[in-house]
């Protein structure tokens, strides 16, 4: 699933060719997606113009002249910008049509992205009123963290995943922010001390602003915007290592499920 490095790979690969631009037409080829495509879509967006595209967590956001579309890329998606005449493929379900002559065009193989409109404040969607900081903004930091941790018991990993807490933080990120923090997956979130959540909070920031700048990593059917794949894979410190030596210690790198999906750690450097 892609996760923040590789939706913000996204929005800034595909932000100078939609800002800016007047929406010439919409094509919908298969509008059950996760939530069906708005019937009216078309109409509603035709001859508007595009003047801003940001991201919030993992939702993409394109403000126009009366509303917000909003994308989400689901498990298998990828946002495309092509010239307008490409012929569609199998999994092509939604194209946006630019008077520059280009397209933007949604591939999903799987189904689970969205393509949504709201035309109030989208903060104030039901898809994002809830959500928590930004981990590379201003309002995510140790104190932050140290007061969502204080009562709760659950796993560290499974805490800093929890999209009401930070948001972003999907299973490769958590898994390589919990190694360069020293923290292992499966600590109770209440045992944290502040300068640890502090030192978490650094880490997760450092880990995600690492992989957006190497263009997320190439996850099985996501590409950036140009049709690119990511590079952060390769700096992987225990992410699907599991029996590797680890970078630091040399130790076998652990595999364990936690909520349904693999924590890898380092048993010797993570406690």
């Amino acid at each position: 699933m892609p996760e923040l490095p590789e939706v913000e790979t996204t929005r800034r690969g595909l932000a100078p060719h939609l800002v800016g631009q007047r929406i010439s037409g919409v094509t919908i080829r298969q509008p059950k997606l996760r939530w069906p495509i708005p019937t009216e879509l078309s109409e509603l967006l035709t001859g508007q113009m595009l003047h801003r595209l940001d991201r919030r967590a993992k939702y993409l956001l394109a403000t126009c002249d009366t509303g917000t579309l909003i994308l989400h890329l689901g498990m298998s998606g990828s946002l495309r910008i092509l010239p307008a005449a490409t012929p569609p493929e199998k999994h092509d379900h939604f194209d946006l049509l630019l008077d520059s002559g280009q397209l933007m065009r949604l591939r999903d193989p799987r189904r689970f992205g969205a393509v949504l409109w709201h035309s109030g404040d989208p903060a104030q969607h039901p898809l994002l009123a809830a959500l928590g900081p930004e981990p590379l903004e201003d309002g995510f930091d140790g104190d932050t963290l140290y007061q969502a941790c204080r009562s709760r018991s659950s796993a560290i990993k499974l805490l800093i995943m929890d999209n009401h807490v930070v948001v972003g933080v999907g299973n490769i990120y958590a898994n390589e922010a919990l190694f360069r923090a020293g923290i292992v997956p499966t600590l109770p979130a209440k045992k944290l001390s502040r300068a640890r959540c502090t030192r978490l909070a650094q880490t997760i920031r450092e880990t995600l602003a690492e992989a957006i700048v190497q263009g997320g990593s190439t996850l099985r059917d996501f590409v950036n915007a140009s049709g690119e794949p990511g590079y952060f894979q390769q700096s992987y410190w225990v992410y699907a290592r599991n029996g590797q030596p680890c970078r630091c210690c040399g130790s076998a790198i652990l595999q364990i499920k936690q909520g349904q999906r693999s924590s890898f750690y380092c048993g010797t450097c993570q406690r």
